[in-house]
């Protein structure tokens, strides 16, 4: 576990030097970036120069209550978790500590291995409820865990974020997943697709402009920057932007400031910045189409979105979920073995939003409780129909592949079934319950 917590940083408060020595040796050794103060106000400037992904505190501190400090992190980093060390285990200290977010506590003395395993403990929760903050998007897939992983890590700071990909992976809702899991997350999601918006609105549109600015401006306007303030602005298709527009949105971001448009007087903004892109950025950094100083204030953190064809494993969950969301998680219309197969040896060119449009398409069509494969379009349902690109040659997905993604389909089915008792899940499968947990290790299912 030491490489996933590499980066997993601590603030650990407690006035007694020995404590401090004792955490530091168990929760170093083991991987953790650790921070330490031993009252209230040295706790409180820490957190706010620093963020940390725990805080463990005392109850009871010279200056003061550990949740007091709780409360106030709390306040300003609302996705980091806190836990309690305490030698006055009261019911009261510990209910209002839980109340305020802390997701654990230990009662004095303890042991590195109780340490640990609370820690531990800790974390599990915090990512479930990161996950959980970011349920629209679909994560059985190693490449989708990386993003999420990426995302997790970023999350906590206010860095600029580009996310890269092409036309269709979900790129909005990886940052709308970064926004609800961001300490920006109580304010506003502002979302503009600046290949949207006609070159001579653009600037309008971002910086807002005041009454008479130009012919139709009949009042004061707000810019998307102001809309967003205390929260997120994401600017899709970002390379679309002229040079002009370039430069103004460079200045913008540097001097964390916009003039409207027809103003004099700069406003102050305060919004974190998400852009994203389908097209080849450094290629027009190399052509000069797009300014360098510009794409390396925008790409302090880059996150690719793998396209669907590299991510086959969240195909049929991702089809399942349109399905759901079309029909309504009552309905009982499923997808036949043999259109689930279609969908998987289907590359995809238009990625996660043709599936959807596909998906729709099919329940429209689809006059009974299953979707076949006459209800796919031709060019999915029989390759040899369509002139749109399928999986041939070079791209073909491996046999073991499509076979894997059916099987950890109709695994996970059963433990949902069976509600995670895994021999109940074992018997609905017609398998061994010992085969079924070799089949789920190898296929990396955890659920049940």
């Amino acid at each position: 576990m030491k490489g996933s917590r590499r980066e997993y940083r601590v603030l650990i408060v407690d006035d007694e030097p020995e404590i401090l020595d004792f955490v530091k040796e168990v929760l170093t050794s083991n991987g953790f970036l650790c921070d330490f103060a031993s009252n209230c106000r040295q706790a409180l400037a820490k957190l706010r120069v620093q963020t940390y992904h725990l805080l463990i505190t005392d109850i009871r501190l010279p200056d003061g209550s550990g949740i007091d400090i709780i409360r106030i992190a709390r306040e300003k980093h609302p996705y980091m978790a806190a836990m309690v060390i305490t030698g006055f285990a009261s019911i009261e200290g510990i209910k209002e500590a839980m109340d305020l977010g802390a997701m654990d506590y230990i009662p004095k003395p303890f042991s590195a291995e109780q340490l640990l395993n609370a820690v531990e403990a800790v974390i599990k929760k915090q990512r479930r409820g990161r996950h959980s903050s970011a349920k629209l998007l679909i994560l059985n897939s190693p490449a989708m865990e990386n993003v999420m992983k990426l995302v997790e890590k970023v999350s906590i700071t206010d860095s600029t974020v580009l996310l890269t990909g092409e036309s269709g992976t979900g790129k909005e809702m990886v940052a709308r997943a970064l926004h609800r899991m961001s300490r920006k997350s109580a304010g506003p999601f502002v979302s503009v697709n600046s290949g949207g918006i006609p070159e001579g609105l653009l600037e309008s549109e971002l910086f807002g402009h005041v009454k008479g600015a130009y012919t139709g401006a009949h009042a004061t306007t707000m810019g998307h920057f102001q809309a967003a303030e205390n929260g997120t602005l994401f600017m899709d298709e970002i390379g679309s932007m002229s040079q002009p527009m370039q430069v103004k949105l460079l200045r913008a971001l540097q001097e964390r400031e916009v003039t409207p448009v027809g103003a004099s007087t700069p406003i102050p903004v305060n919004a974190r910045f998400i852009s994203a892109t389908n097209s080849d950025i450094r290629q027009g950094v190399e052509d000069g189409s797009f300014r360098r100083d510009l794409f390396y204030r925008l790409n302090v953190f880059e996150i690719r979105i793998p396209p669907l064809r590299e991510r086959p494993a969240d195909i049929i969950p991702l089809a399942e979920h349109f399905l759901n969301n079309i029909q309504g998680p009552s309905s009982d219309k499923k997808l036949s073995d043999r259109a689930l197969t279609a969908l998987l040896t289907y590359s995809w060119p238009g990625n996660v939003r043709e599936l959807e449009n596909v998906i729709e398409r099919a329940v429209i069509l689809a006059g009974n409780k299953e979707i076949h494969l006459e209800h796919l379009p031709g060019w999915i349902s029989d390759p040899s129909r369509g002139s749109i690109k399928t999986l041939t040659g070079n791209e073909i997905v491996p046999l073991d592949v499509i076979v894997s993604s059916i099987e950890r389909h109709y695994i996970q089915k059963a433990l949902t079934a069976s509600g995670g008792v895994r021999s109940k899940a074992a018997r609905r499968l017609g398998l061994k319950r010992t085969t079924l947990l070799a089949r789920m290790k190898k296929l990396g299912i955890k659920e049940g």
